[in-house]
């Protein structure tokens, strides 16, 4: 069986905890900021564990 190639995309946007779940950012925080809520542009700030629909998808694009 081949080794299987890190999908360098999905690389630099998640990133695996010491437990081995995946860790992402949220979207919606790059422009158009002044028509946002302060308190929404702050939640957008921290990061969440991807879903548990998305989990094995993203753990074949980043295997190591």
């Amino acid at each position: 069986m081949p080794k299987l190639k890190t999908h360098k995309g999905a690389a630099k946007r998640f990133k695996k905890t010491g437990t081995g779940k995946i860790k992402r950012h949220k979207a919606n925080l790059r422009h158009i900021l002044t028509s946002k809520a302060k308190k929404r542009k702050k939640k957008l700030g921290d990061s969440v564990l991807v879903s548990d629909a998305d989990y094995k998808k993203v753990m074949r694009m980043i295997p190591y």
